[in-house]
């Protein structure tokens, strides 16, 4: 026996038919599970899902047994969750995941869950409940974790057997549930990596992962303070050597205990913010990891820098970065709190009792910090006599919220870049997802390079665009969306996409793309070839303003789109778009994908213009001169690109407002279906980019 078996015994669960606790022989028996908080149990999907449909509706229909007791449980959370639930699928994809609420057992012991993606290769300890051998049973074995390909954790040596899916695999090196146990081939076994719980936070009613989590935290601190074992965070100190370096179990305990005393992260991007600026500041200024990922909680972002290279001066580097990440949590979140709180009624920060312990506990540790380390901790909690509190503010005169505040950057951690080709097979667009930070450097998330047909894009890339979002948005701060595209789609309305399906609950996730965010449109067909000098020009005199238009098409809006109007040729259009001032903006009151819109469109690139405003919709109509003058009215008060985006998001909020008063509707009709192109010379992907992505990107659809 390894030393977690006896550790992992108390949590494992096992999982049946109601009444079927104390059946012996295992009749009713199917799964394994294990406590990862007071009351919460983690197994997989396709172990709950044969209780068929009553778990699916909600109801106690779960039969849990473990060393505390026998009682039963019910499915709060699970991925894949049956569209119907009288019919559960045949064959479980990954993440194969359920949460299952267990009331009656707030006091059953609870495992140590990862909080980092699991190191591989790595020996590994299986837990679970079979009857492989006879009657039902506790099994355990010890195997390796040997790959990931991304969904899977690959395992050797000892497999799951029957009944062992739902327990948990221990990472006998760090002490942690690092995966769960789904089921096996002839010579290799998978399991579903531990990280994949952060699905669950994208579900209705993820939010209550945060909960569990904290629980989770808590427990184990209590743990530690209280039992003579010290549970599994003593464990865990067991396996380094004395006086070995890094981020220790019992500091660990104690700071994830702490967070889990703070309010949660809005989403990834805040927390990959703060990890962005400490590994930055420990590592390398310019340092950008090659690895996106996708942390949901502030003990998630301290895994994300342990082991870095080696120690400088004598100092742990991953010591010193843990404990800068942590008071930059702090500086964050108090500023947070002082702008929802102190500057709306005086009541100050609801989370002070907790920020001002752990920037004291924080100061406490980092006193064996590298002296650079521990005078930025220094600033960034703002250690200074003269800034103290007055008598009667209710916090800790020693730790104080002074002069010097953590502001926001007033942008995104990242913008979403969306990338769609010209057809290459058939009707099928080739696409990717990527992350585009600062306008300059470029993360790919997503890809299929066989590509969809048009019908398809708005479904296929609505999960890969929710994941990039979460990923680029940081606190208040929201990515836009920049989406390159051939000509042909210019006219696709991406601003009216939905992150969910449209007949969800109204909040952020199913409103419109283009009512929370920008979501500009840029040219795929010219970053084939270096920007012209035109282009560049074109593109200073925007962002310096004032803006003015000029029609796309000379014809309209004079003659409109009538059968006794001269078409102005593509070249005569170009002549006269290469002739206008460096300030001037297109402006067209129709569709641009194809026709003349596309031609006159073509005829606008070529003369370097980096903005214009067209209507995808406006067939049929004959409001061709208000369109115009009120874009130059639009484009005037814009001031430049900056402002124009605002506007432009203002104007898309009325027009898809179902219940706005009709006089408000007639102020923003002529704006219905109004498409932005915003195009800078300098944005990636730069010239001769790859039109094919890698083989391991993957995504929907592929």
């Amino acid at each position: 026996m390894n030393p977690f078996d006896e550790m992992v015994r108390p949590s494992l669960v096992r999982i049946a038919a109601p009444g079927g606790g104390y059946d012996p022989h295992g009749a009713h028996y199917w799964g394994s599970g294990f406590f990862i908080a007071p009351g919460w149990v983690l197994t997989c999907a396709h172990v709950v899902g044969k209780g068929e449909a009553a778990v699916w509706r909600g109801e106690r229909a779960l039969g849990i047994t473990w060393q505390g007791g026998v009682t039963t449980g019910e499915v709060v959370l699970a991925k894949p969750r049956p569209a119907d639930p009288e019919e559960p699928p045949y064959h479980w994809e990954f993440p194969d995941i359920a949460l299952v609420r267990v009331p009656d057992a707030r006091d059953a012991a609870c495992v140590w869950l990862g909080e980092r993606p699991p190191a591989v290769p790595a020996d590994v300890s299986l837990h679970g409940w079979s009857r492989e051998t006879g009657d039902l049973g506790i099994r355990h074995g010890v195997g390796r974790a040997h790959a990931t390909d991304g969904k899977a954790l690959l395992l050797r040596g000892s497999l799951p057997v029957e009944g062992c899916s739902g327990g948990p695999v221990v990472d006998l090196v760090h002490g942690a549930v690092i995966g769960m146990n789904k089921g096996r081939a002839e010579h290799e076994g998978a399991a579903v990596p531990i990280t994949a719980l952060r699905e669950l936070h994208d579900l209705p009613g993820g939010g209550i992962l945060h909960t569990v989590l904290r629980e989770h935290d808590r427990h184990h601190l209590r743990r530690f303070r209280s039992t003579t074992s010290g549970g599994w965070t003593r464990a865990q100190a067991g396996l380094r050597a004395k006086g070995a370096p890094g981020f220790g179990p019992a500091v660990r305990a104690h700071l994830f205990g702490r967070f889990a005393e703070l309010p949660p992260p809005t989403g990834p991007g805040e927390v990959m913010t703060l990890v962005d600026d400490v590994k930055r500041r420990v590592l390398h200024r310019d340092y950008q990891s090659p690895i996106e990922h996708d942390p949901r909680t502030w003990r998630d972002g301290a895994g994300l820098l342990y082991d870095l290279r080696g120690q400088e001066g004598g100092h742990d580097l991953d010591v010193d970065a843990v404990l800068l990440y942590a008071a930059k949590v702090v500086r964050h979140l108090a500023s947070r709190d002082r702008d929802r709180g102190r500057d709306r009624d005086g009541s100050g920060s609801p989370h002070r009792a907790a920020l001002t312990g752990l920037g004291e506990w924080i100061t406490t540790q980092g006193e064996s910090a590298h002296q650079a380390i521990r005078e930025e901790i220094a600033q960034v909690l703002d250690l200074r006599e003269e800034d103290a509190p007055g008598p009667g503010d209710g916090s800790d005169p020693g730790f104080t919220f002074g002069s010097v505040r953590e502001r926001p950057a007033g942008q995104a951690r990242a913008d979403v870049l969306v990338e769609i080709d010209p057809v290459h097979y058939g009707d099928r667009y080739p696409w990717r997802v990527k992350l585009l930070y600062e306008g300059r450097t470029v993360s790919p998330l997503y890809g299929d390079d066989r590509g969809v047909p048009r019908s398809r894009l708005r479904e296929t890339l609505r999960e890969p665009l929710a994941d990039a979002l979460r990923r680029g948005d940081s606190g208040e701060h929201l990515a836009a969306v920049e989406a390159l595209l051939p000509r042909e789609l210019f006219d696709e309305p991406l601003d009216t996409w939905r992150l969910s399906p449209e007949d969800e609950v109204f909040d952020e996730h199913s409103m419109a793309l283009g009512e929370r965010r920008i979501v500009v449109i840029r040219d795929r067909r010219r970053r084939d070839r270096p920007a012209s000098p035109e282009w560049r020009r074109r593109w200073k005199a925007a962002v310096r303003g004032p803006l003015t238009v000029v029609p796309l098409r000379g014809e309209v809006p004079a003659s409109g789109h009538g059968p006794g109007a001269r078409r102005e040729s593509r070249r005569a259009a170009y002549a006269r778009l290469s002739d206008a001032g460096d300030g001037t903006v297109p402006v067209y009151c129709g569709p641009v994908g194809s026709g003349d819109g596309l031609d006159a469109m073509a005829a606008a690139l070529a003369a370097g213009h980096p903005l214009a405003l067209w209507r995808r919709c406006g067939r049929d109509h004959s409001d061709c001169r208000e369109f115009q003058t009120r874009a130059d009215e639009l484009l005037a008060r814009a001031d430049g690109v900056d402002g124009l985006h605002r506007r432009i998001r203002a104007l898309r909020i009325i027009s898809m407002d179902p219940d706005a008063t009709p006089d408000t509707v007639a102020e923003a009709a002529w704006a219905g279906s109004m498409a932005v192109l915003f195009d800078p010379p300098d944005r990636p992907p730069y010239d001769g980019v790859p039109l094919r992505v890698p083989q391991q990107l993957s995504g929907p659809g592929t």
